[in-house]
């Protein structure tokens, strides 16, 4: 059983940048795959970012490529998303999350993932 926690979500202006965290507890933290997930209320949620076991392969979503940088330290079993030049339409909560992948260097960008956290707030004004 894997536990997830985000942190560093909050309030930021438009053009501004945040760091999500996530630690990971409970398993083999090298054996998932690991994305950062995004959610408005009314809508799916989405994919914004996701990072292979190894951190050798990373994925981003159209809207964020560029902006966005995915990365993980596996000695101390944290993913970490740095947002820069965020917009508005970057409010959302943010979701970290973790899937057990045989292959060590194929990132995940369906929603089955295995375990997820509880979540953290991004709000970016105009």
């Amino acid at each position: 059983q894997v536990q997830l926690v985000e942190s560093g979500g909050g309030l930021v202006q438009a053009g501004g940048s945040l760091r999500l965290s996530c630690a990971a507890s409970g398993g083999a933290f090298s054996s998932y795959a690991m994305g950062w997930f995004r959610q408005v209320p009314g809508k799916e949620r989405e994919i914004a970012a996701g990072i292979s076991r190894t951190g050798g392969n990373t994925y981003y979503t159209v809207s964020v490529k560029g902006r966005f940088t995915i990365s993980r330290d596996i000695a101390k079993n944290t993913v970490a998303l740095q947002m820069n030049s965020l917009k508005p339409e970057d409010t959302a909560v943010y979701y970290c999350a973790a899937k057990w992948l045989a292959s060590r260097s194929s990132t995940y960008i369906d929603k089955d993932y295995d375990y997820w956290g509880q979540g953290t707030q991004v709000t970016v004004s105009s």
